[in-house]
Formats: structure tokens, C-alpha cells, sequence
């Protein structure tokens, strides 16, 4: 089979692979489509400690079942699925408590294992969940990225009804977060992005209100906005030091500061006015089990489309798509590809 493998630093090559084969309990998946994930940018750099080379990264997938690892699972050959790729113990303390994105031994398709930038990749069992035939596969490979906005959007906006929100970065999961704060009830939303065509495209597709952090004075532009009321909820889905100070900043007294954005690791930021304002600052990373069908649930019924926002390209066009993600060439919110 062909494959985009990460063999180094901003180095991507695609290459013959042997077709894997599934064992007990797993499944041999045709690829449909994949999309590109903001970690998988800073893995390509070379800034991901979780990602070794040579690697095929990959998280975010539809397909089919081809083959399966034991003959009691033939009934699910030809069936459509999404993929959550994120195995855990069940047997720790995190997992028993019911926080499996926890857990202490979890692996990642596509981090831990090799993952569906390939013709071909290799899940457990567990972790297939089957969607329509009639599905757009594109639309299901959203499922995994919609359900990391979702539960980082619903745990944001938990203590704040109709609440304010302004979510830093236009990529996917800054769009996704975006479209779910509407969904649960949002008074108004806007996105700060520096690339004025995402803007554009974020205009184009309903969120009519954003600002460029790069030509707007934020807290300007956000007054007109907002009015009196200001922000109750920042979702940072970029995570960088200019972000995570803005999002402080613009704040109201007992806001909340969500982080999901993974840009940069170590950061400078104002504790003690954090705590003088009693703003909550919290990070979310993956998912529950019920985020992820709660996602599915949401691309099967429509509610959160692939429309107007990405784009489809091939993968073995794969290291050009990464190229100009990292040149910030890319206008559209998603990159999903087809092997």
C-alpha cells in the first residue's frame, strides 16, 4: 500500500508499505478520508514530544472494514465507520472514574501506532463506530476534531448562560468550537485569527463577527461587540503566548479561560491578576466516549457540516498540504485527503 509517512523534521515521503493484517480483535479499515489536525502541524516540526518517526500520523478517519482479526466480526466486513482513536486501560484509576482520556497508559492511533495517513490502516474493534453508507465521508472524518471542541466548548460554557464568547484561531477545531458554542446557546461569537482569508471564510459561513488580531486593537474591537456585558468564555484553540495573554486580558471578572490550543508549551502568564478576578482557567484534551457519539450524533443529523470551510486534496499530495499549513498559505479552516 502507499503511504505519507513523517520520516523527520518538516521531511514527509510517500512510500510502499505491506499492507497490514489484522490480528484478535481488530480490524483492517479501508481509508475514505482523513483530515489534517493542528498537533499533527507541530509533530511535522518536530515540536510534538509524543511523536516518533518514522511515523504515519493520522487520527481523524472514515472507512471501511475490508478484514477482520477474528472470524466472529466477518458480519462487519463492508460496513462505514469513524474511528475513535484514542485506547484506554479501563482498568486505572482515571478510567474507573470515568476519565479514559486520562488514563495513564492511554495511546493514540496514529501518535502511539501507525495511523490512516495510508490506503489502509489497522483499529481495535472497540474503537469502530458505524456511521450511514449514505454519509459523506469527509463530513465523518470531522467526528474525532468535533468531539475535542465539543466537550472543550460544553466544559467552557458551563457556569455561563447565553453566554459571550470569543474563540482564538480559525482553524478546525476553533471552527468547530465556534459552531458548538452557537449550538449550546451562545449570545454571540467571534473569532480572532490573523490570516484575513480565514476571516473572510468565517463571514462566509455565519460568524459574522470576528477581528484580525494582527490590524484590530482587540479590546476595542471587542467593546463594539459585546457592549457592557464583555466576554464570559475564551476558548483558545491556537496556544500561543500572544493568545493565551489576549484571552486573560479581554476577560470579564469570573470568566472562563478554555485552552485546547497546543502551540507552545511553556507560558508566561498574569497568576496573580487570574486570581483577583477569580477567572477559571482550564485545559481539556480528547474525549469521553459519549463526547464522541455526541459528535457522530451531530454529523449524522446535519447540525455541524463540512461545508464552506475545507478542502479536499489527495494524500499523496500530503507534504505539500503540510508545507503550506506551515507557511500559512492555507485560507480554508480544514484539510481532509483522499488516499
Amino acid at each position: 500500500m502507499k503511504a505519507l509517512v513523517w520520516s523527520a523534521a518538516e521531511e514527509m515521503i510517500w512510500e510502499d508499505r505491506e499492507r497490514p493484517i489484522p490480528e484478535d480483535g481488530e480490524l483492517l479499515v479501508r481509508i475514505e478520508a482523513v483530515g489534517i489536525c493542528g498537533s499533527e502541524i507541530e509533530g511535522y516540526l518536530g515540536h510534538n514530544s509524543l511523536r516518533k518517526p518514522p511515523l504515519i500520523m493520522g487520527h481523524e478517519f472514515c472507512g471501511i472494514i475490508e478484514q477482520v482479526g477474528n472470524k466472529e466480526n466477518d458480519v462487519l466486513i463492508g460496513r462505514k465507520i469513524v474511528v475513535n482513536p484514542l485506547i484506554f486501560c479501563g482498568q486505572c484509576d482515571r478510567c474507573r472514574q470515568g476519565s479514559t482520556q486520562l488514563c495513564e497508559s492511554r495511546k493514540i492511533i496514529g501518535i502511539h501506532m501507525p495511523g490512516a495517513f495510508a490506503q489502509w490502516a489497522i483499529v481495535p474493534v472497540a474503537a469502530a463506530i458505524e456511521v450511514p453508507e449514505s454519509m459523506n465521508s469527509f463530513r465523518a472524518a470531522l467526528a474525532e476534531p468535533l468531539a475535542c471542541s465539543l466537550r472543550a466548548t460544553r466544559r467552557a460554557m458551563d457556569r455561563h448562560a447565553f453566554a459571550n464568547v470569543v474563540v482564538m484561531g480559525a482553524g478546525g477545531i476553533g471552527l468547530l468550537c465556534a459552531k458548538i458554542a452557537k449550538l449550546l446557546g451562545a449570545s454571540k461569537v467571534m473569532i480572532v485569527d490573523t490570516n484575513p482569508e480565514r476571516l473572510k471564510m468565517c463571514r462566509a459561513i455565519g460568524m459574522e463577527e470576528t477581528a484580525n488580531a494582527r490590524e484590530d486593537n482587540l479590546e476595542e474591537r471587542t467593546k463594539q461587540t459585546f457592549g457592557s456585558k464583555g466576554i464570559d468564555v475564551v476558548i483558545d484553540a491556537a496556544g500561543f503566548q500572544t493568545t493565551r495573554e489576549s484571552a486573560i486580558k479581554l476577560l470579564n471578572p469570573g470568566g472562563t479561560f478554555m485552552n485546547i490550543g497546543l502551540g507552545i508549551d511553556e507560558t508566561v502568564l498574569p497568576i496573580n491578576y487570574l486570581i483577583r478576578h477569580e477567572i477559571e482557567l482550564l485545559g481539556s484534551f480528547c474525549y469521553s466516549r459519549q463526547d464522541f457519539q455526541d459528535a457522530v450524533d451531530l454529523l449524522v443529523a446535519g447540525r455541524i457540516t463540512e461545508t464552506g470551510w475545507t478542502e479536499i486534496r489527495s494524500l499523496a499530495d500530503g507534504y505539500e498540504a503540510f508545507a503550506q499549513l506551515v507557511a500559512g498559505k492555507v485560507t480554508s479552516g480544514k484539510i481532509l485527503m483522499k488516499p
